[in-house]
């Protein structure tokens, strides 16, 4: 092969990797704002309701919601909780949900999944993030 065919290939690949990142970067923010934007108006309103409503059948939660994340812990052990977080490791960004149970004084269980493999971020609404809730909850108390 001649030399100037190759040093071609190779910068066309490397021109290729450079966009392929930037478009990853891109998609990567897009992922991170309507995530936010789902905490906002989805995720952490529905939360406070579970609160609500387990508080009336006399089991203590708090939601917390730090940056990047939404969290309903059990009042008795802060091992045991269901969150929401977005995880972009994979090929496409996902909200996870996870739940972490605390059993005896040493051993803690966690389960996560995503809330939807076939909707994005932005599209994800009450129905999704409820249907999560009734599932997880049960598992909690």
């Amino acid at each position: 092969m001649d030399v100037s065919d190759l040093r071609q290939r190779i910068l066309r690949a490397l021109e290729a990797g450079k966009n392929d990142a930037a478009l990853r970067r891109s998609e990567g923010d897009a992922a991170v704002a309507a995530f936010d934007t789902f905490l906002v108006n989805v995720a952490v309103p529905l939360l406070k309701q579970a609160q609500s409503i387990l508080k009336a059948e006399g089991q203590l939660f708090t939601v917390h919601s730090p940056a990047g994340s939404a969290k309903l812990v059990a009042d008795g052990s802060s091992q045991t909780f269901l969150e929401f977080v977005l995880d972009t490791s994979g090929n496409r960004p996902l909200v996870i949900g996870r739940v972490s149970l605390a059993r005896g004084s040493k051993r803690v269980v966690v389960d996560e999944r995503p809330i939807a493999t076939d909707k994005a971020i932005k599209d994800l609404g009450d129905d999704e993030v409820a249907a999560f809730l009734v599932t997880e909850i049960p598992k909690l108390v």
